[in-house]
């Protein structure tokens, strides 16, 4: 998919799109040392809004603390650089990359000695896994790959790193002709998906695995259990064995860039009738009328650029 926007947000600077490089031997480059987010930019009818700007942009922070990465910008610098950089770009719509890595310093494992910087990218992205997907659904499977076993690498931080066990769930999953992968945890209980977190219906009743899961905390995650409560529907962090996926009545995908994604089959067994379930839409339409302003933005999700 080909994507490009005039400027990206470099360390304070706007710099053209072309012009955004970094040495060969940064630090990021061989160690994977860097911590990322994203979030969404929608056009509504009163104005474009970034969905939970400043939850993203905490969220960058605490991936970095892990990391023992020292962000030289305060997170309303970078709330407010987001903006700018949209309207720099001049976007109504657009998928957002907030990161900060190592840059070149002195090439070993020792991250020390390698700067700090920060960035922020913006561009016109679509639905990342299709606009029909949203509708009818996608194929999964269950990966031969697992997330790390506990004390291995912190799941808990959404850092470029842990996004080569992703790849190889991704790889897997369309090479065997499905849509996306879902990882079960070292002990063999369901994860997430390569990118998303995962959730099912069963009896009336919301489940999503907890964080010792080896789950990324989602944001869009965190949506759903607000949006679940606030319609009257039970949800609640659970355990799954694999079975649990091919017994439940609905399954769907959460993320900044899946949004609310319906699953309709899993390794070849069809999820319910096959088509999106009654729960998913109902919380897919609560979440698109927020997002569109709709409905009273309670829990102060959107900025307004």
């Amino acid at each position: 998919m080909d994507f490009h926007a005039d400027y990206i947000w470099i360390d304070g600077k706007f710099i053209k799109w072309e012009d955004a490089t970094v040495h060969i031997l940064s630090h990021a480059l061989h160690y994977g040392s860097c911590a990322f987010d994203s979030m969404r930019c929608y056009k509504t009818d009163k104005g474009s809004v970034i969905f939970r700007n400043k939850d993203h942009i905490q969220r960058l922070f605490d991936s970095c603390k892990v990391y023992y990465m020292d962000i030289p910008f305060t997170p309303d610098e970078l709330e407010s650089a987001a903006i700018e950089l949209l309207k720099k770009n001049n976007l109504t719509e657009a998928y957002i990359r907030p990161f900060v890595f190592r840059g070149y310093g002195t090439l070993g494992v020792n991250p020390f000695t390698s700067p700090i910087e920060v960035a922020i990218a913006a561009w016109d992205w679509g639905r990342y896994l299709g606009v029909e997907a949203l509708e009818k659904g996608i194929s999964v499977q269950i990966s031969s790959w697992h997330r790390p076993a506990p004390n291995t690498s912190p799941a808990m931080a959404k850092v470029a790193s842990n996004y080569m066990n992703s790849q190889l769930i991704k790889i897997e999953s369309l090479k065997n002709g499905f849509d996306e992968g879902i990882a079960l945890d070292y002990f063999g209980y369901v994860s997430e998906g390569s990118g998303e977190n995962l959730f099912i219906v069963k009896n009336g009743v919301i489940y999503t695995p907890p964080s010792n899961s080896a789950i990324l905390p989602g944001i869009t995650r965190h949506c759903i259990f607000h949006i679940a409560r606030d319609l009257g529907i039970r949800i609640e962090k659970h355990i799954l064995p694999r079975e649990s996926l091919y017994l439940a009545d609905e399954v769907f995908l959460t993320g900044t860039a899946a949004e609310i994604t319906p699953v309709t089959k899993i390794d070849n067994i069809i999820v319910s009738k096959g088509k999106r379930g009654q729960i998913t839409q109902i919380l897919q339409k609560r979440y698109f009328d927020i997002i569109n302003g709709e409905v009273e933005d309670k829990h102060n999700w959107l900025t307004y650029i």
